[in-house]
């Protein structure tokens, strides 16, 4: 990366940074002081957090964690009592008609709610609930497009002690019995069926097939479609909703109270269900919401995503426990054309938006379309998912964005609820780097015994429990164990390859599971990937090692060329090829690029190397349930057999 090429902050930037305020409040000068002072007293950085973020709580806690059963199992903030949800109907209370929910369908219409009426709906919903047997500590399905009713939904069984189970609105039956038959749920909250790309998608076949393998299941709760009529014997979601609202209080539970188990595909076996808590995930996010992404009352806050993963449930918190105005959106990204998302901008003067890589890359790909409307109003860009390259990064902040708006690079999981690394806008950003590890987490980069490196690709790994981190894996404690703590004993192995440099700033390269091994060198595909996307006529990229009797691994390079590309697709693969030999040198050339005409991704755009290597490489496929594409692997498959 080129620091000339780093983004650098203006005075604006310092003077609206909520994270300086915090710094303020714990007396302590500028960020890098903050920084050190919530890894080496995080007890103290955290009473403050709490504070600072508005955090409600019903009893306060007597202490910040406990570790009496080792630091894998903590038990944060012992004493106390909350419901994160209350931190969110507190807006209701200081500013009732203030806009908490913009949900815009992919036709156009538009539905608005205020924070008063969020209060209520939430209140309403959980009565009906309640009134049809749902209680607390019952785990409930949601599958269900991402609008009004998945927001209130999630929020509502927060509120009265159940525990959400997130579903993808891509699964099939399959996918969803895997995740709802552990976790034994007692109902489901589903879509009858929505529209992306103009075409209806049904999905009740999906649901009836599954809840025929789901003895618990006793209750489905639809939401329909226009014109759709919930099946005869289950229950419409708006009838639900309608119960007269009994203005009950939101359950009081104890910090460690799940209110969400996530499950995540495994790379092989049954998927892991991460378990997140009241006192935990929330938390988290809305200490990053402020300190990461500078969000505020009077925001305007957007960032596409499925409520069957991690980032629906991170989009909402970030949003709506900042007392920010959270803009839904569950179409297709580019329908009716690539202009679309900046019609979303214009329209509700958003001022923070966020994008996988994948969907950056489509944006400057089509660049006339993608810059037809008005982004003036943005002040700030996130970006998550996967790594993202210097060029793709450097458009998004400095061509689509508003002149002089920093892009967060922003990195985390499922398991760890927001980020481990991040950037603040009080520092200076590299183009596709992080200029931080979050606060409160004690993050680096070690070989594969646990030694700090610098400046080489190394394991991401966390030396103490942190807040947000996932209680366990739903009944599971041997396989959250074995997930991430006895790699390096001591350490939380994170499974990502990173970089850490001299400055304080990392560099991702990717998952260990994708680690590259070619002649002796280890390093990730990101560096690969960097090189053949500088390419004018490459829009994606995908490099993986596949077993080589003489080498032991040889690298192959799967190529996307630009739309509407008509050259010859024999020489852009040479072309890239040599780009790679050139730049990494002849050792690292790759064995053969291959230009495909699709990647298998996944919906929220993240590109499945894994999947690559073994439909390349003749292997058994793993789970494809979150596949979005998954005729991608066929070509990929066959590629692989000449």
């Amino acid at each position: 990366m080129n620091a000339s090429q780093s983004w650098i902050p203006q005075q604006r930037h310092f003077e609206k940074a909520h994270v300086l305020r915090l710094a303020e409040r714990l007396g302590v000068a500028d960020y890098d002081a903050l920084l050190a002072l919530s890894v080496e007293k995080p007890d103290v950085y955290w009473r403050a957090a709490i504070d600072f973020l508005g955090i409600r709580w019903n009893r306060a806690p007597d202490d910040y964690v406990d570790l009496s059963r080792g630091r894998e199992f903590p038990r944060w903030f012992p004493g106390g009592r909350l419901n994160w949800v209350d931190t969110v109907l507190a807006h209701a209370e200081t500013a009732p008609d203030r806009i908490a929910v913009i949900d815009e369908a992919e036709d156009g219409s538009v539905r608005r709610l205020t924070f008063a009426e969020l209060a209520v709906m939430i209140r309403r919903f959980a009565a009906g609930l309640r009134a049809e047997g749902i209680g607390r500590g019952d785990r409930v399905g949601l599958l269900c497009d991402n609008g009004i009713e998945a927001t209130v939904s999630l929020l509502a069984l927060a509120h009265m002690g159940a525990i959400v189970v997130p579903l993808f609105s891509g699964f099939g039956a399959e996918a969803v019995v895997s995740r709802l038959e552990p976790s034994a749920a007692r109902a489901v909250i589903a879509t009858t069926g929505f529209f992306r790309r103009g075409k209806y998608v049904d999905m009740q076949p999906v649901i009836q097939t599954a809840r025929g393998q789901l003895p618990s299941v006793q209750k489905v709760i639809w939401k329909c479609a226009p014109g759709v009529a919930a099946p005869q014997g289950d229950l419409d979601w708006t009838a639900v909703a309608a119960t007269a609202d009994d203005n009950r209080p939101a359950e009081v539970m104890d910090p460690m109270d799940p209110f969400m188990v996530i499950y995540t595909s495994g790379t092989t076996g049954k998927p892991k269900g991460p378990v997140h808590t009241h006192g935990g995930f929330p938390l988290r996010i809305a200490h990053d919401s402020a300190v990461h992404f500078n969000v505020g009352p009077g925001d305007v806050f957007c960032w596409p995503a499925d409520m069957g993963w991690i980032a629906g449930t991170l989009v909402l918190a970030t949003a709506l426990l900042r007392g920010a105005t959270l803009v839904l959106y569950s179409g297709a990204p580019d329908f009716p054309d690539w202009s679309r998302m900046g019609k979303l901008i214009a329209d509700h003067r958003i001022t923070h938006y966020g994008s996988a890589p994948t969907l950056i890359r489509g944006l400057a790909a089509n660049e006339a379309l993608a810059l037809r409307h008005d982004r003036s109003g943005l002040q700030l860009l996130i970006t998550a998912g996967e790594v993202i390259d210097a060029e793709h990064f450097l458009w998004f902040q400095n061509v689509f964005a508003a002149n002089g708006s920093p892009l967060i690079n922003y990195t985390g999981g499922t398991e760890v609820s927001g980020a481990l690394l991040s950037s603040v806008q009080v520092k200076p950003i590299a183009p596709g780097g992080f200029n931080t590890a979050s606060p409160g987490i004690d993050v680096t980069v070690t070989d594969a015994t646990g030694r700090p490196v610098m400046g080489e690709v190394g394991e991401l790994v966390i030396r103490g429990p942190f807040v947000g981190m996932t209680a366990s894996f739903w009944q599971d404690d041997a396989r959250y164990l074995d997930s991430y703590w006895t790699t390096i004993p001591g350490l939380w192995v994170h499974g990502d390859l990173a970089v850490k440099t001299p400055d304080g700033g990392f560099v991702m390269m990717g998952r260990s599971d994708d680690t590259l091994k070619v002649a002796g060198k280890r390093l990730g595909p990101a560096e690969v990937e960097e090189v053949v996307l500088e390419m004018s006529e490459i829009s994606e990229a995908a490099a993986v090692g596949i077993s080589d009797a003489v080498k032991g691994q040889k690298l192959i390079v799967f190529v996307l060329p630009m739309p509407g590309f008509a050259g010859d697709r024999d020489d852009l693969a040479k072309r890239a090829a040599d780009a790679v030999g050139d730049r990494l040198g002849k050792p690292f050339k790759p064995a053969k690029v291959h230009v495909v005409t699709q990647l298998p991704k996944t919906r929220s755009g993240k590109i499945m190397r894994r999947l690559i290597r073994q439909a390349y490489g003749g292997e058994k496929l793993g789970d494809l349930s979150s596949l979005d594409n998954p005729a991608a692997l066929d070509e990929i498959a066959a590629l692989g057999t000449h």
